[in-house]
């Protein structure tokens, strides 16, 4: 990246260095699971003289997903929204009101008209016409298509605004939707998660910023280099899995000594995500629910967050270990780095011998459980 460059914008970002900056950008590059080369490129994106224009609008939801893009540090929420996009409508964070909001929403169409990003957060109530949430006298899903219909690019950002998340669980009395049924002829890039990590969305933007082009998609327009594997693949538990060591009650023997949580009803070996190994709120490591002793609950993954029930074990998609051996003793409270589980999860599974050794494991312990409840009713 040429000093120029990073020039253009050391006013707008007090306190960072370029080494500090090229460190963002390599960190992207990570992110998105590119060569450390593309850096650079990712540098001069993001400090061109033209910033994207984001218009960000809310449906049913808590705001969790904006919350959680509040908390961000490297950018800080200031640098992100003023230097490297501009947030030109965002209904919690807009500072006008009313009649001054709306018109900005509308300004920003008409002068980016085809162009902008249009990130949705919060499902879509399609009962009775979409009576049920309502900004400045319309029915939110009218707005939805009138926005879309001119937007550049659409990105739904949270399990809300994917399938309808919490605000669709049966037995959904508004109706609700996710933003890809309201705009079935539009290319709608999912960032699943409740909340959505804030840098699954920066990075994604960034990627578009980049190469001028979306990141590669699944079969539900995931990003892959988010989505791509189990979270069960990455996790910091999966040698305790592996070797057939549980908790199995909250509080007991295993469950104080940090072992696998498959019993207490994680939904990791089902669900697709990177929480692991990105984590959450700039806490440093062990900052996501199975670090510190909670099953997740498989809030990125449709037909598993709010619809299975939370403490009820879940089907194995992938049981056969990585070919490493898995410790005897894991110490608490030290995280993963995303570059150390990065290469662990890129180990081949090869050890189809102990596999069958755990799905055994697995058997006797059911049988066992199945064994107990019988006795309880004797």
């Amino acid at each position: 990246m040429k000093s120029a460059d990073f020039n253009r914008i050391r006013h707008r970002l007090p306190g960072v260095t370029r080494r500090d900056f090229m460190k963002f950008c390599s960190a992207m590059a990570a992110a998105m699971a590119l060569p450390v080369e593309i850096s650079p490129k990712i540098a001069h994106a993001l400090t061109s003289p033209g910033r994207p224009p984001v218009i960000w609008l809310h449906g049913s939801e808590c705001t969790g997903c904006s919350m959680s893009l509040l908390r961000t540090d490297h950018p800080s929420i200031e640098n992100l929204i003023f230097d490297l996009i501009s947030l030109d409508y965002h209904e919690t964070l807009e500072s006008g009101a009313g009649k001054q909001a709306e018109e900005s929403l509308h300004r920003a169409i008409e002068e980016n008209y085809g162009k902008f990003v249009l990130v949705i957060e919060g499902a879509i109530p399609t009962k009775d016409g979409g009576i049920y949430c309502r900004i400045a006298g319309r029915n939110f899903v009218d707005i939805v298509k009138e926005v879309g219909e001119k937007a550049g690019s659409i990105i739904a950002i949270g399990s809300c605004a994917v399938w309808g998340g919490v605000a669709a669980a049966k037995p959904n009395p508004t109706g609700c939707v996710g933003v890809r049924d309201v705009l079935p002829d539009k290319q709608v890039i999912a960032i699943p998660g409740c909340p959505s990590n804030p840098y699954n969305l920066l990075s994604t933007i960034t990627y578009y910023l980049t190469f001028n082009k979306l990141p590669a998609l699944d079969r539900q327009n995931r990003p892959k280099f988010i989505f791509s594997r189990l979270l069960h693949d990455h996790c910091e538990r999966r040698p305790h899995f592996d070797a057939g060591r549980f908790a199995r009650q909250f509080g007991d023997e295993g469950h104080r000594k940090g072992y696998c949580l498959y019993y207490l009803g994680c939904k990791g070996p089902i669900t697709h995500a990177n929480c692991s190994t990105l984590q959450f709120g700039d806490a440093g490591s062990g900052c996501w629910p199975v670090a510190i002793g909670h099953p997740c609950f498989g809030c990125a993954e449709e037909g598993v967050g709010f619809a299975m029930p939370q403490f009820t074990t879940s089907p194995v998609m992938n049981v056969t270990p990585a070919a490493t051996h898995a410790p005897i003793n894991v110490e608490r409270g030290q995280g993963v780095s995303p570059g150390s589980a990065a290469l662990l999860a890129g180990v081949a599974g090869a050890a189809i011998g102990a596999g069958a050794v755990f799905t055994a494991k697995i058997g006797d312990g059911k049988q066992k459980e199945k064994q107990g409840h019988e006795d309880q009713k004797a």
